[in-house]
């Protein structure tokens, strides 16, 4: 699968994933709205999807991501019936702390220069 496509898929699997998340489709109670994917990164033959997910939640974000690994195969079923594909990648939810840290050096910038 060449770059461009990978990205497109990566885009549709994003969108629909965020839509299950926040429709309250994933009935795990450790999964909440506050949870958003930031990016999805396909193989190079579509057999798997590494899903970023991140949250302003402290306490959420590793409990939210421990609920969409264990409704995985639920949602990657959701997906696959929504977009059209010969073989749905197998989804595996990463923690991604890059917006919480990225927040926090902007507030120690900010204290520095006041």
């Amino acid at each position: 699968m060449d770059d461009l496509r990978r990205k497109r898929v990566g885009e549709d699997l994003r969108s629909e994933i965020s839509t299950l998340i926040q429709s309250g489709d994933v009935k795990d109670p450790r999964v909440n709205s506050f949870l958003s994917i930031t990016r999805v990164d396909v193989a190079k033959d579509a057999s798997f999807a590494r899903v970023y997910v991140s949250t302003f939640q402290d306490d959420a974000l590793d409990r939210g991501v421990e609920g969409l690994n264990r409704a995985a195969g639920f949602m990657q079923s959701a997906v696959g019936k929504r977009i059209r594909l010969r073989q749905t990648p197998k989804l595996t939810f990463i923690a991604d702390r890059g917006i919480k840290e990225g927040f926090e050096i902007n507030e120690k910038i900010k204290d520095i220069l006041s």
